[in-house]
């Protein structure tokens, strides 16, 4: 979808409450309006541009976003709830960065720890977990064995990300509920097929 370009001021009768910022579409979606510019620099929500050149968004664009990404989520085919469980920051703003790019109706949240990720995994309800092997207050073996004691046979896809991904680890995380282990490096389109996306979802946008 091509972006659409041009200059609020040029719509005659049209109100500023007719157009958002990127952090009020944030809002609405519950993303960093970081999401938000990347989505339109992509091309897949459409804006404009300020005579002083800031970015703006027409409301009616962003409900009709908002609509096809809920609709989106009723697609067996796709997660529509998976939690990042990694105590590094920017591997996990990584992911959700990924994840917000090619699966926009999937929604993602983060854990940087063991006890938090007990918490979200019982509010949140995943369908599908990512969890990093190595952390400090509860490495990923407990977690995928608090996972999977926790949830019984409606237990989340657990996929295993590690810089570590030696047979013996991927012996023992599996042993202890993990559905696969992956090394952090994995390419893009690769981890996002482990992670449940159909082939043309994890091709959506990469060069």
């Amino acid at each position: 979808m091509a972006k659409k370009t041009g200059s609020a001021d040029k719509h005659v009768g049209v109100s500023r409450k007719d157009f958002l910022t990127p952090t009020e579409v944030a809002e609405r979606l519950l993303i960093e309006p970081g999401t938000v510019r990347v989505w339109a620099s992509k091309g897949l929500l459409p804006s404009i541009a300020t005579p002083g050149g800031h970015r703006r968004f027409r409301t009616q664009d962003v409900e009709a976003f908002i609509a096809k990404r809920q609709g989106a989520r009723h697609n067996d085919k796709a997660p529509s709830r998976l939690l990042v469980i990694d105590d590094d920051p920017q591997f996990a703003r990584y992911l959700k960065q990924l994840l917000s790019l090619h699966a926009p109706a999937t929604l993602v949240e983060i854990a940087h720890g063991g006890f938090a990720a007990g918490l979200k995994c019982e509010s949140l309800r995943p369908d599908v977990v990512t969890l990093d092997l190595h952390m400090p207050d509860m490495d990923g073996f407990e977690v995928c064995e608090m996972i999977r004691t926790q949830f019984g046979t409606q237990k989340p896809r657990i996929v295993a990300l590690s810089g570590f991904t030696t047979p013996e680890n991927i012996a023992r995380i599996k042993a202890a509920g993990a559905d696969a282990c992956l090394s952090k490096t994995t390419p893009a389109a690769v981890l996002l097929r482990e992670l449940g996306f159909v082939a043309d979802q994890a091709a959506v946008g990469m060069e």
